[in-house]
């Protein structure tokens, strides 16, 4: 992680010196964009598209937080792991599949409902997932402590990062057929791999489902697996666009 300069204080550094003397969010009362609190809402019910969140994530004001009192690690009341980046303040939250989220609330409240000792520090969320990205954590996550708490996935926080509308890989049950095209390309072809498809995941955001060649001992297999691998990992549009993979092999006959 990036240390602070002797000059920049944590708001500064936090936000990739983003926050001038003069804020652009001085006037900010702390209080949630009313549009993306109606969006969480109805995500958490159902009736609205993680898509929909990211979108209005992307124009609105968040806040990041800095806590200067905390080890190198800390476990939240929300069960959250906190790492801690000591000379900055700078926090990560884990994942549940061990990757770093930074975390950012959507107003004062839901910030103190998570750690009543974190300092609010104001960011357009383009400069969060900047910040995110330059610390090499994956994700964002927004209200961590609630009352809605959304994990927002890799490619979509690259999306805001680069002020890209974010493209998801699976819409409605359904891969995307340019995500289904390259993991096509990608592996079609490689040795002992008679089918591929892709399909959504059960435990990652897409499943790639390979008939593989019978008559392979183990490691014939791990080398199969690992040339496909590879192969799925060398894809530009893949490895922009999916926020993680799994392998299902079956047999080609």
């Amino acid at each position: 992680m990036t240390s602070v300069p002797p000059d920049e204080t944590p708001e500064t550094a936090l936000v990739g010196r983003a926050l001038p003397g003069a804020s652009p969010f001085a006037g900010d009362d702390g209080s949630a964009d009313e549009q993306l609190a109606a969006l969480l809402t109805g995500h958490d019910d159902g009736s609205v598209s993680l898509a929909a969140v990211v979108d209005r994530l992307a124009q609105v004001r968040v806040l990041v937080p800095v806590l200067a009192e905390l080890d190198v690690a800390d476990e939240g009341e929300h069960g959250h792991v906190i790492d801690k980046e000591a000379s900055a303040g700078v926090v990560a939250l884990q994942s549940p599949d061990g990757r770093r989220a930074l975390p950012v609330f959507t107003s004062v409240a839901s910030m103190a409902a998570w750690r009543a000792d974190a300092r609010p520090v104001p960011a357009d969320a383009t400069r969060a997932a900047l910040s995110a990205v330059s610390e090499d954590w994956a994700l964002l996550v927004i209200d961590p402590g609630g009352p809605v708490s959304v994990l927002v996935p890799r490619p979509a926080v690259w999306a805001i990062a680069q002020g890209k509308p974010w493209r998801p890989a699976v819409v409605d049950g359904t891969v995307d057929p340019e995500i289904a095209d390259a993991v096509r390309e990608a592996v079609s072809g490689l040795p002992s791999v008679a089918r591929v498809r892709a399909e959504t995941g059960r435990t990652a955001e897409v499943a790639v489902v390979l008939g593989i060649d019978s008559g392979l001992t183990r490691t014939e297999l791990t080398g199969v697996l690992a040339t496909v691998n590879a192969a799925l990992a060398a894809s530009s549009v893949i490895s922009e666009r999916v926020d993680s993979l799994e392998l299902r092999v079956g047999r080609a006959d």
